[in-house]
């Protein structure tokens, strides 16, 4: 027989494994023309979001936070590719630069408690107003944050990286 005061430690693993064996829906994108025409990015403002999680073991409670502003995850992801951040729209760089717009475009419940959480990033020519790409992922993770950090990662590789559209 199990000691009491390990159940809600199992119970915390188990959700965990399970949840962790969730298969993530793919990653989508639309592409009516190509970033790579463009040198600046222009990044809507996001808000942080901290997420935490925790458990109760032997009469003592632990638990762990995580923070993630979106924003500079793409900012992270885009520079890496040579992309340039504005602090602010130019009218005389619109030509060369996208605006990039961040969104949680969903959740999806598991099971067993668990879900996921979608998010939508879209590239929007800053001369014209037109969608020049967008993409859409889900991510799963142990926190929310996590959950948006994977979600965004995944959905701009597929934006990049991804031939096969």
């Amino acid at each position: 027989m199990m000691p009491k005061q390990l159940m809600p430690f199992i119970t915390l693993i188990s959700a965990l494994i399970f949840n962790s064996c969730t298969t993530l829906l793919p990653a989508t994108s639309i592409k009516n023309a190509d970033i790579k025409a463009y040198k600046y990015v222009y990044i809507t403002p996001t808000n942080s979001l901290t997420s935490s999680y925790g458990t109760t073991m032997y009469g003592q409670y632990y638990s762990s936070s995580k923070t993630i502003n979106p924003s500079d995850e793409i900012t992270g992801l885009l520079s890496k590719e040579g992309f340039i951040r504005l602090p602010e729209l130019k009218s005389e760089l619109a030509n060369e630069t996208l605006i990039v717009n961040f969104g949680k475009s969903g959740t999806r419940d598991t099971g067993m408690g668990g879900y996921t959480i979608e998010v939508t990033i879209q590239f929007v020519s800053a001369k014209t107003n037109t969608l020049v790409c967008s993409c859409t992922a889900e991510g799963q993770g142990s926190t929310e944050a996590d959950d948006i950090r994977i979600a965004t990662t995944r959905c701009l590789n597929k934006l990049l990286y991804d031939s096969n559209q």
